[in-house]
Parts: structure tokens; C-alpha cells; sequence
């Protein structure tokens, strides 16, 4: 249990310690409360040993350990509110009815990283979800198709297919048609039983040559269906190279292949439906880094914005930002 006056020094230390990767001393305390050395020294040592503080071998100044920050976070920190700049330009991008909401996420997500100079992830939602709604071919070169397969909720994936020769225009037209008739409102991981066992006796009725068209469609929605089942978008990835606490070549090389697990952030255990921080090892990704992140809801659709930072993050921020996108999304 700690006492106002610890409490207040494990802020300063905290929050000084965001703003300058330097190990904070007792004078500066000294300054902002008003009270002897020895008194902030020995209140130091107090929170040195009960594991909210660290000594560094460089330095008689003190930096947070990761307990200390976790105390921050779920004790002492108040969010942070966004400048009137950063607030209009998020505004902006929501209030803007050219732009459809999954760019609208995206975008602003963007900004985030921008601003706040770390990693953001948006994990979308599960592909395979997705129920049918139209497939579109235009034709390419040399015997070449474009396959077009949107679903319900506007998720659109794009599929090249080379042809058999001397397959007609009339008989990828005729295959198509049949395909939307048959299979609209088909949960996208069920077409590829539904082209076997419900189209592929019915195809050879109209089209000449089915055989070969068929094996081409059923071979692109196999390979659509057997693709990653969530929507992954990783901006700024070079923000936390930026951090000082990854100068270290090896270290990057780990955290850049950390960063392309999507499984690790997405099966990170929530403890509230609104923002959770894994700070450390309580993240899945790396011991020296820092995890703010929030799911959200549109239109039936669930999702998860993903900050990544160092363990030293500025929370107050990051967590005033996503607060103000997670509503703007909820409230659309």
C-alpha cells in the first residue's frame, strides 16, 4: 500500500522517465514536491524494494520496472487528452461520408501511429465470416481471368486464373452466373464443398467445356478459403525501430518477425471490453515492449486496433487516442 507521497514520486519517475529515457534522480523530485534529498531517497529505496522501481548500473537515478509501470497504469494515470489538431484531423476522417468505414478505420489508425510514434496493427474481421455476394471475371491477357469474389460485408479478394485454351467468353459467363444462383449467401468457408457436391453436378448441363472452368473456379476459392482468416494491417513498423531501446541489430530482426504474429496479438486474453495494456511479459510478443489494445464493433463487424510500443510507452496518450477512435467506430 503505497502513500500519497510515493505515489506521487512513482508518477514523477514514471512520466519523467517517458519523455527522456534517463534514469530520474532525487533533485528533480526534490523540485516538484518540496521536500529534503534524504526523504525522497529513502521513499526511493522504498519503492526500489518492494519491486516498483530499478536501479540502473550507469546511473544513481532510478527508472520503473515493470511492476512500476503496471501500478502507473492501474493507479496513478489519467488519459491523456488529444490537442485540437490531432482531434480535427481524426474528426475529419471519420465525418467523411466518401470514405467507407473500413478505410475510415484504417486511415485513422494510420494517424495514430503518426502521432503517437509507434507501431499500430488493425486486426479485422474473420474473412471466412464473410457470407458470398457476387462473383465478378473480367478477362486479361493470354487466356488470363480475373476473379473478383466480394462478400456481405464488402470484404473483396482477387484471384488471376490462367484458362484452358479454346474456353469461351459465353461459357465463363454462363459458369459465373450459375455460380452467383448457386452459391450467393454461402458462408465463404462452405463454397468450396458447395462448388463440389452442389454445382459441379449442374454445370455440365449448360457450359461445354465445365470440366476445366470448374477446376479453375474450384481451385481459386480453395486458395482464397486457405488464406490467413484475418484482415491484417501493421502501420508504422519503423516507429519502434526509432525507440532507443532497439539499437541492437539482432533485437530488431526478432521483433520485426514478432510483429508479423498476428496470433500472438489476437489471442493476447482480455480482462474488459474496453482498453487492455499487456506490459512486458504479459504480452506475447517481446519482454521490452508494451501492447495497448481495444476491439471494435461496426455494422456486425469485430475487429482489434493494436498499439506496440517500449514498456517505457507513453499509456496516457496512446490510451486517450484509442479511446476517441473506439467511440467515433462504435457510434457510427
Amino acid at each position: 500500500m503505497l502513500n500519497d507521497r510515493r505515489k506521487e514520486i512513482l508518477k514523477i519517475i514514471v512520466e519523467e522517465y517517458i519523455k527522456t529515457v534517463k534514469p530520474v534522480g532525487s533533485n528533480s523530485i526534490c523540485q516538484a514536491l518540496d521536500c529534503s534529498s534524504a526523504t525522497v531517497r529513502n521513499e526511493m529505496m522504498y519503492l526500489e524494494d518492494n519491486g516498483l522501481l530499478e536501479k540502473t548500473h550507469t546511473s544513481s537515478g532510478r527508472v520503473p520496472s515493470e511492476g512500476g509501470y503496471r501500478y502507473y497504469v492501474n493507479n496513478l494515470m489519467e488519459p491523456q487528452n488529444m490537442t485540437g489538431e490531432e482531434m480535427l484531423k481524426l474528426q475529419q476522417i471519420f465525418h467523411n461520408n466518401a470514405v467507407i468505414m473500413n478505410d475510415a478505420i484504417k486511415k485513422s489508425i494510420e494517424l495514430v501511429s503518426d502521432i503517437t510514434n509507434y507501431t499500430a496493427v488493425v486486426l479485422g474481421n474473420n474473412s471466412l465470416l464473410n457470407c458470398l455476394k457476387k462473383v465478378e471475371t473480367i478477362p486479361l491477357d493470354e487466356g488470363k481471368i480475373l476473379t473478383m469474389v466480394i462478400t456481405d460485408k464488402g470484404h473483396v479478394e482477387y484471384k488471376t486464373t490462367v484458362l484452358p485454351p479454346n474456353i469461351s467468353k459465353v461459357d465463363v459467363k454462363q459458369t459465373v452466373d450459375l455460380i452467383n444462383k448457386l452459391l450467393v449467401g454461402t458462408p465463404i468457408s462452405e463454397i468450396s464443398s458447395k462448388l463440389e457436391f452442389e454445382v459441379k453436378p449442374i454445370i455440365g448441363q449448360y457450359v461445354k467445356q465445365y470440366e476445366s472452368l470448374y477446376d479453375a473456379f474450384y481451385k481459386a476459392f480453395s486458395e482464397i478459403s486457405n488464406k490467413p482468416t484475418v484482415d491484417v494491417q501493421l502501420m508504422g513498423r519503423s516507429h519502434i525501430l526509432e525507440q532507443p531501446e532497439y539499437n541492437n541489430v539482432d533485437k530488431v530482426k526478432q521483433l520485426l518477425y514478432k510483429l508479423d504474429d498476428v496470433k500472438a496479438i489476437s489471442e493476447m486474453k482480455e480482462e474488459n471490453n474496453g482498453i487492455n495494456i499487456y506490459i512486458g511479459k504479459e504480452n506475447q510478443i517481446d519482454d521490452d515492449v508494451a501492447v495497448v489494445k481495444t476491439k471494435y464493433s461496426y455494422n456486425g463487424d469485430e475487429g482489434t486496433i493494436a498499439i506496440i510500443g517500449p514498456k517505457r510507452m507513453n499509456y496516457a496518450k496512446v490510451v486517450g487516442v484509442l479511446d476517441f477512435i473506439k467511440s467515433n467506430i462504435d457510434n457510427s
